[in-house]
């Protein structure tokens, strides 16, 4: 699967990494590298089991139409 609504797996990914280190209740100024670290391992995570990634494109985490041209 290369790619899933217009978009690479590694895009979905980083997205979806992106979304939810930033909604993390941790996420302060004071916590900066601890949101940066959460990203990255959650993309990594993601971009390793392309079938999870997937069971998180179209649920309240990300829209399908999170990469639609508008």
């Amino acid at each position: 699967m290369d790619k899933f609504y217009n978009a690479t797996m590694k895009m979905w990914a980083s997205a979806i990494a992106l979304r939810i280190s930033d909604e993390w209740n941790g996420n302060t100024n004071e916590n900066k590298e601890d949101v940066f670290l959460l990203k990255n391992v959650l993309e990594n995570v993601l971009v390793k089991n392309p079938d999870e990634c997937v069971k998180l494109i179209g649920t309240t985490i990300i829209e399908e139409s999170y990469f639609d041209k508008i």
